[in-house]
């Protein structure tokens, strides 16, 4: 599944103002929340259970925050981009303002596996951090992810 695919326009928010990690959770269930038709709560429960375990903070100011979920059918991602960085504790101990959201059926761990590893290539390129962070639109930011994934 390329990831590219897994984004729409509507998906992706841009210049969130958010000043912390936990606040960014919460956004981010209220935003899938809004496009699944899941209990908001049920989301960051599972987003911050996931974060207990370890951050999924990657490096280079970004971060995969992710959750298997209960009455989930299909994959779901969106892009969140932060107008500032927060501490998100990270593997490099930077500040994250880059975050790749997938939330996954429950059953759906092949798949899991294989998009979070698809992830880590494409933003392991160097430039991809810094050029999505000069992206405007929702439009720039699928495109390069595209273009990112078939460089890769």
């Amino acid at each position: 599944m390329s990831i590219s695919t897994l984004l729409a326009t509507d998906r992706i928010f841009t210049d969130a103002d958010i000043t912390s990690k936990k606040r960014l959770l919460e956004y981010i269930a209220e935003k899938a929340a809004e496009q699944l038709s899941l209990s908001q709560q049920a989301i960051f429960n599972k987003l911050i259970e996931r974060e207990r375990l370890g951050s999924t903070g990657l490096g280079q100011g970004f971060a995969v925050p992710h959750a298997r979920l209960e009455n989930l059918d299909q994959t779901h991602a969106c892009f969140v981009k932060l107008n500032h960085a927060v501490n998100y504790d990270a593997m490099d101990k930077q500040p994250v303002d880059l975050i790749f959201v997938l939330l996954i059926p429950e059953a759906s761990t092949e798949e899991h596996l294989q998009i979070l590893a698809s992830l880590a290539r494409i933003f392991s390129q160097s430039t991809i951090p810094d050029k999505i962070r000069e992206c405007h639109s929702a439009e720039e930011i699928i495109r390069l992810i595209a273009q990112a994934e078939t460089d890769n």
